[in-house]
């Protein structure tokens, strides 16, 4: 029998968001999108191959909402076969999770989230993204946390060819009237 996630007696549940885009160089010599993370763009010369803006870190923390009430994912949502997802800013993904969660009761705790990435830095943003997140999941920036990681140039992300991002959140049932 399958239970609503405002039915659960559970007061707390944890969501883990994943996901990984393709990286190439930006046109006219690749198909690269511009690089946004977290809602921030980054200079780069290659971006994420996309049917949205390819924002790797939204994606993961869609999910990771998603996933903790056992809702649809990002996929079954805005699925890439949708021509009005083209090009879509990645933060409206983002804010139907958070708007479905709250419908049903519950509101995120804190998000940890590690970006893997070679070859581009994001430690001169991390502290925008940082603050794009809180803002958008609605915490403290204080309840949020980046990691910048590398692949040790192992596999397609360690040799710069793609993006991969893990988010892991918090969710806590809303108190009744509040």
């Amino acid at each position: 029998m399958t239970e609503s996630p405002h039915a659960s007696g559970a007061s707390f549940r944890v969501g883990h968001g994943y996901d990984l885009h393709r990286l190439d160089r930006r046109p006219p010599l690749g198909a690269g999108k511009p690089f946004i993370l977290g809602g921030v763009r980054i200079p780069a010369d290659r971006g994420p191959v996309a049917h949205s803006d390819g924002d790797v870190l939204l994606h993961a923390v869609t999910d990771a909402i998603l996933g903790a009430l056992a809702f649809p994912d990002i996929g079954q949502l805005f699925p890439d076969t949708d021509a009005a997802h083209a090009d879509a800013d990645s933060g409206t993904f983002l804010a139907e999770a958070v708007r479905r969660a709250a419908a049903a009761g519950w509101r995120v705790v804190n998000l940890d989230a590690t970006v893997i990435l070679e070859g581009v830095k994001i430690a001169p943003v991390k502290e925008a993204v940082r603050a794009r997140l809180a803002s958008m999941v609605g915490v403290p920036e204080a309840r949020v946390n980046v990691k910048g990681k590398s692949h040790e140039r192992v596999d397609a992300v360690g040799e710069g060819r793609a993006v991969e991002a893990h988010a892991v959140v918090l969710m806590e049932r809303v108190p009744d009237g509040h």
